[in-house]
């Protein structure tokens, strides 16, 4: 991949090529942000530029042998590791091409879309003591061309705590010409023994103008969908592309609507209804559908206390707002914000999602009328 193909990250992008060109690159470095912000695929690109024969000043040349090997992840000095379900097997090898047709397809995905892919019953997968093994023994092995050997460990926030503490010493002193890339979307999964050895690399979030002006030149959409849709993802182009893809923005603010109505007019056989309805989504809209409402709750407290500022609102959610925003208050707007952040946790970690939105819309008749 080169640097180019990734959505904005001016800024580490001149980090990253600025440590390869000075010679100046950790043995162990530590990637950390939403992989919708792009933190793989700025490890790819990252990679490409370490192994380019003829590196231009801003990026790989493509083009060379190492490059093109790089590209299509079949470079024998690139080994990469990531969660698997144990029920289907214990090493990532098995699940390589896999991995493969997933990044061929989009680099920009997440553990929710790999673990699709790989089970159709969607069991938790893991890094396990298996896979450590297996990484030692690749650092046994001489490089191939003669130059570096490079090791990804993608979302090792999932290895589990025999494989953190079989890598530690290898983390803190790598072989020669051997650089360790972990990529991760949460710090507090990570042991902190492993943290105190690496080099952290935070990524930050896509402003909203590169993903905006991406959006529109990659789908084709008109520039208020665009912006509207950025806005809700927060800088995260797999959320903004997921809200394009099963088109269903309109779906939420309707349920949304619903939500507060029901809530408002505390009418418990709708609210009860409501929630069935929901907790009957596929996970990942249940999930989306939760950031929306924080997006919205978000885009109520700027209408109410920051008067002219950007609002990206699509007409509709305009509309809406216009009327509801003054049920968000300086009373209610943490208490709201707290337990949106809550569902989405326990969504993540396979609650049951009745109980849940049977949970979140009780909630929400309280906080709507403080």
């Amino acid at each position: 991949m080169l640097f180019k193909e990734v959505i904005g990250q001016e800024t580490i992008k001149e980090h990253l090529i600025h440590e390869i060109r000075e010679d100046k690159v950790a043995q162990s470095q530590l990637f950390h942000g939403k992989m919708g912000y792009g933190t793989l695929p700025l490890a790819l690109a990252f990679i490409q530029y370490l192994f380019c024969e003829n590196k231009a000043e801003s990026d790989s040349c493509g083009k060379c042998s190492s490059c093109r090997k790089v590209s299509e992840l079949q470079h024998p000095d690139l080994h990469f590791f990531f969660p698997v379900v144990q029920a289907i097997t214990k090493s990532s090898s098995k699940h390589l091409q896999d991995w493969r047709d997933q990044i061929r397809e989009s680099a920009y995905f997440d553990l929710y879309e790999w673990t699709q892919r790989i089970d159709g019953r969607e069991r938790k997968p893991i890094i396990s003591a298996d896979e450590s093994i297996e990484i030692i023994r690749k650092t046994t092995l001489k490089s191939f061309e003669g130059g570096h050997k490079v090791y990804v460990i993608w979302m090792a926030e999932e290895m589990n705590a025999i494989c953190s503490n079989k890598l530690l010493k290898l983390l803190e002193e790598p072989p020669e010409r051997s650089l360790f890339l972990l990529l991760c979307e949460s710090i507090d999964g990570i042991l902190p023994t492993i943290l105190s050895r690496m080099q952290i690399v935070s990524i930050p979030r896509i402003q909203d103008g590169e993903l905006t002006s991406y959006l529109v030149q990659k789908t084709m959409i008109d520039i208020e969908t665009a912006q509207s849709c950025t806005s809700f993802s927060e800088g995260d182009y797999i959320t903004a592309t997921s809200q394009l893809k099963q088109q269903e923005n309109a779906d939420f603010l309707e349920i949304f609507k619903n939500l507060m109505r029901f809530g408002y007019k505390k009418d418990v056989n709708a609210m009860l209804d409501w929630a069935d309805y929901t907790s009957q989504q596929s996970k990942e809209k249940q999930k989306l559908f939760v950031v929306y409402a924080l997006h919205l709750i978000r885009q109520s407290n700027l209408i109410n206390y920051t008067p002219g500022a950007l609002v990206k609102l699509s007409q509709d959610e305009a509309y809406f707002l216009s009327n509801f925003a003054k049920f968000i208050n300086g009373k209610n707007i943490q208490a709201f914000m707290q337990t949106m952040n809550d569902i989405y946790y326990h969504l993540e970690r396979n609650a049951n999602p009745r109980i849940v939105f049977t949970h979140l819309i009780f909630q929400v008749m309280r906080y709507i009328h403080m």
